[in-house]
């Protein structure tokens, strides 16, 4: 493995310890997520459905082979957290971006990981 398929390792563990984390978070209930996400316009009984949807894109983000679809899911996953902040008028580098910053992460570790995906993706004549 060379070191920079390591380096997309180690990014893809990050993220996807970050989703299972915050997955988690929301199964359980924690007092703090219930609190944040009710403060995000969100009612409470949609923790526990949005925690099972992110736990399942981070379970697809994390098999090899369903890796790529895991990575479009939770984008569109981190797509809805970056609205509903911008929505409430969150601050923007700080908690508007954070998905945007969480899916760099994510997707540049896939592409370390796996560039002839990509190469294969940005050039489909090339596959």
């Amino acid at each position: 493995m060379s070191w920079t398929q390591r380096i997309g390792v180690g990014l893809s563990a990050l993220a996807t310890l970050f989703f299972v984390a915050d997955a988690i978070g929301k199964l359980v209930q924690a007092g703090p997520v219930l609190q944040s996400t009710q403060e995000l316009g969100w009612p409470a009984t949609a923790v526990i459905p949005l925690g099972v949807l992110l736990l399942v894109g981070a379970l697809l983000y994390a098999i090899p082979n369903t890796a790529f679809v895991g990575a479009i899911y939770l984008t569109a996953f981190l797509g809805g957290a970056v609205a509903t902040h911008y929505r409430i008028g969150s601050p923007l580098g700080t908690h508007v971006l954070f998905g945007v910053y969480v899916a760099l992460i994510m997707w540049g570790g896939l592409a370390l990981r796996y560039p002839a995906v990509f190469v294969a993706a940005l050039r489909p004549g090339n596959a």
